[in-house]
């Protein structure tokens, strides 16, 4: 097992790690809207996916994969109403490669952000 840490990325806010590699499979923790310098990008569910995508790019870049290896993605979202904003910026992102996806709607995130995303990927 092999912990991921990139300074490209936000720090974790709590006890867990940006992500995990296990048999060259890497599991990320949830992104949410934070620049790396942890500061909450505050703008509308577009530009928070924008920046919680960003994210994944380092953390994918530091365990050696990308967004052609991702296998599948979970998306929180605040509002399912986001639901169209949200996949205009991630069809962008995953334009030619497509993972398997699950989008759950929750009460609450974490600094009461809009979005969340975590993904599983293979490492190269």
């Amino acid at each position: 097992m092999k912990i991921v840490q990139t300074t490209e990325a936000p720090a974790a806010i709590g006890p867990y790690s940006q992500g995990i590699i296990v048999n060259n499979m890497l599991y990320s923790s949830g992104q949410i809207p934070l620049l790396a310098n942890g500061e909450l990008i505050l703008g509308g569910v577009k530009e928070q996916t924008a920046q919680v995508l960003k994210n994944v790019d380092a953390i994918l870049k530091e365990a050696g994969a990308s967004r052609e290896t991702v296998v599948k993605t979970t998306v929180f979202i605040k509002d399912m109403n986001d639901f169209p904003l949200i996949n205009e910026v991630y069809e962008g992102y995953f334009s030619t490669h497509k993972p398997a996806r699950s989008t759950v709607e929750v009460a609450r995130l974490p600094k009461d952000v809009l979005v969340e995303i975590e993904v599983i990927a293979l490492v190269k």
